[in-house]
């Protein structure tokens, strides 16, 4: 069983991997966990020791079939104790990651299967992002980032990228959640700011709000 930091650090490769597509370079895992390339390679090396990660000295980290395990669990116990604070306990969007983020090294599968059970078995957590059922499975999400819409084109937003509070504060007050229709009226080409119109309002979206919105059924 992994430990509380190399869950963090399994979940980070994930993450940063494209879910297990490419490998990670170090110096990537580093500043993604905010500590030195040191300490980074020397976790790199324990996880490797462990069958959890494939470690080659400047081709990068990826991860094993037993590595994935760990970090798809990770991210399910994340995303079910988002859903459940929000759904349950009231919190707001903008403030379950970090309580989450401490919640997902409970180790009790039981209490995850009935948090689960009790959720009617959600498919994603309220940032839109597909929650792992207890075999490590993902629902695949055929999405694209909002600023690759075109002008008229009309789509459903699905997820939000960026866990930043301040950036899940502004999507709230401007309305901008999951399951929220936007139609692009216009995109500026100076700075590439877009005017949309969100479940019938008008907006205005920064180049970098829009490319944190994941829409499908663009048309």
């Amino acid at each position: 069983m992994p430990s509380f930091t190399e869950e963090n650090y399994l979940k980070a490769i994930y993450h940063l991997s494209d879910a297990g597509i490419k490998s990670v370079l170090t110096n990537e895992l580093a500043e993604a966990m905010n500590t030195k390339a040191a300490s980074a390679t020397d976790m790199v090396k324990k996880l490797a020791s462990k069958k959890f990660i494939l470690y080659k000295k400047y081709y990068g980290a990826s991860l094993t079939a037993k590595g994935k395990a760990e970090a798809l669990t990770v991210i399910r116990k994340h995303r079910l104790w988002e859903t459940f604070l929000v759904q349950k306990l009231g919190f707001a969007w903008d403030e379950v990651h970090e309580v989450a983020e401490q919640l997902e090294h409970i180790q009790s599968k039981r209490l995850i299967e009935k948090i689960d059970e009790f959720l009617d078995y959600p498919k994603t957590d309220p940032h839109g992002d597909p929650i792992p059922d207890s075999k490590g499975r993902l629902q695949p999400q055929h999405a694209i980032v909002c600023n690759q819409l075109k002008e008229g084109q009309q789509a459903v937003i699905t997820a939000v990228k960026d866990s930043d509070s301040a950036l899940l504060k502004l999507l709230d007050k401007i309305g901008a959640r999951p399951g929220k229709k936007i139609k692009i009226i216009g995109r500026e080409p100076y700075d590439e700011s877009t005017e949309a119109l969100l479940d019938g309002h008008k907006v205005f979206l920064s180049k970098e709000v829009c490319k944190n919105i994941l829409v499908s059924g663009g048309g």
